[in-house]
C-alpha cells in the first residue's frame, strides 16, 4: 500500500491546516481467520431462532449441531421424521444448508429419550433417522456400524482442522440417581461404567493418535470439564473423563479443542492437565431457541469468565500462522457475549 503526501491546502473550518510532508495514518488492517467454525444446540424448530441470518452472514466454513436439533423424546420413527423435516423448512435453516456444510451430532431429545443412553430399545432406528436428516448417503459406511460418530477434515493452504463428532448416546452407561435432592445424578465410578462404547473409544484414539491436522475439535453433545452441578456430564463417569484427557494428552494431536452443548447456558472451562502442553478447554453453547433464563449460579472450578444465559451460538477462528484461537460466543445481530482467546 502507498501513501501519499498530502497537499498544503488549508481547509480552515473542516480538516485544518496539515504540512505538506504529514503522512496519512495507515488503515488498521483486521487480522481475517483462515477458517471459521459455528455451532450451537439446543433447538426447537417451532420455536424462533433469531441466528440463522446472523450465522449466515458470517459465512462459517461449516456449521456443527451439537445436539438437541429438535425436541422429539419419542420412539415413534415417524413422528421423529416429521419433527426433522419441520427442522428443514425452517427458511433461515434451509439457507444455512443451502450454503454452508453442515456436520454435527446428537443429544437425548433426538436421540429420542430425555437423558437416554445403550438402553432405549429403538436407537438403531434413531440412528438411520438422523443419519437421513444430515444428509449422510445410504452407502456410507456409517450407515453400517452403531452411534452417529464421525471425523470431518476442513484443508486449507494455510493447514487443516479435525473435527471429531461423539457420540454420548448409544452406547452410554445408565446414570444413578442421587438422593440429593439438589442433584439429578452421582458419579459411577465403576470400571464397567462408559460414555463412547468399546469401539468409539478405539475409533478415537485412532483419529487422535494418526491425526496431522494443526488443530482438533473434538464435538461432545455434553460436557467434559464441568461436572459439579449434577445433571448430565461426562463428571458422571470421572474414569471416562480421566480416560479422555489422557487419551489427549498422549496422542500428540495438536491444538486439541472441546465443543459441548446440551445445559441450555453458554460457558468456557479450561483445565490444566497433566501431560498436554496448553490447556484443555471446554466452550459450552446452548442452547439455540431457549435458554436456562433463570440460571442464578452453579459450580464449576474450572470456569474461565461469566456464565451465559441468554440464548446464543458458538463460533471458533482459527488463525494458523499465529496458531491461535478466538472463541466467541455470539447474541443476535452480531453481538459478542464473551470471548475467549488461547494460543497453541
Amino acid at each position: 500500500m502507498k501513501y501519499f503526501t498530502l497537499l498544503s491546502i488549508c481547509f480552515s473550518l473542516l480538516l485544518g491546516c496539515k504540512s505538506k510532508t504529514e503522512k496519512e495514518e495507515p488503515p488498521v488492517l483486521e487480522n481475517h481467520p483462515d477458517l471459521v467454525v459455528a455451532f450451537g444446540s439446543c433447538n426447537m424448530p417451532e420455536e424462533n431462532n433469531p441466528f440463522w441470518d446472523d450465522i449466515l452472514a458470517e459465512n462459517p466454513d461449516v456449521w456443527i449441531w451439537g445436539g438437541d436439533i429438535v425436541y422429539a423424546d419419542t420412539d415413534d420413527m415417524d413422528r421423529l421424521r416429521n419433527i426433522y423435516a419441520k427442522q428443514d423448512s425452517v427458511q433461515g435453516y434451509a439457507e444455512l444448508k443451502a450454503n454452508i456444510p453442515i456436520i454435527g451430532t446428537w443429544d437425548d431429545h433426538d436421540f429420542g429419550l430425555n437423558d437416554g443412553g445403550a438402553g432405549f430399545k429403538v436407537k438403531k432406528e434413531s440412528q438411520q433417522v438422523f443419519l437421513d436428516f444430515m444428509g449422510v448417503p445410504a452407502n456410507s459406511d456409517r450407515r453400517n456400524r452403531e452411534g452417529v460418530y464421525a471425523a470431518h477434515t476442513l484443508e486449507t493452504s494455510k493447514g487443516s482442522v479435525k473435527i471429531l463428532v461423539l457420540d454420548t448416546r448409544y452406547f452410554r452407561s445408565d446414570l444413578i440417581k442421587d438422593e440429593d435432592p439438589n442433584r439429578r445424578y452421582k458419579p459411577d465410578t465403576s470400571d464397567s461404567a462408559t460414555v463412547l462404547g468399546a469401539e468409539q473409544w478405539a475409533w478415537l484414539k485412532n483419529q487422535l493418535d494418526s491425526s496431522q491436522a494443526d488443530f482438533n475439535l473434538i464435538m461432545s453433545s455434553i460436557q467434559v470439564l464441568s461436572g459439579e452441578h449434577g445433571f448430565e456430564t461426562w463428571g458422571n463417569f470421572p474414569k471416562e473423563t480421566e480416560k479422555l484427557e489422557t487419551l489427549i494428552a498422549q496422542s500428540g494431536a495438536k491444538g486439541v479443542l472441546i465443543l459441548s452443548g446440551d445445559r441450555h447456558i453458554s460457558e468456557f472451562s479450561k483445565k490444566e492437565v497433566s501431560g498436554l502442553p496448553y490447556p484443555l478447554i471446554d466452550f459450552t453453547s446452548s442452547g439455540l431457541t431457549h435458554s436456562y433464563s433463570s440460571f442464578n449460579g452453579e459450580p464449576n472450578q474450572y470456569r474461565v469468565g461469566e456464565v451465559v444465559s441468554d440464548k446464543s451460538y458458538g463460533t471458533v477462528s482459527i488463525f494458523f500462522d499465529e496458531k491461535e484461537l478466538d472463541l466467541k460466543m455470539m447474541g443476535d445481530n452480531g453481538t459478542v457475549l464473551q470471548e475467549l482467546k488461547q494460543t497453541y
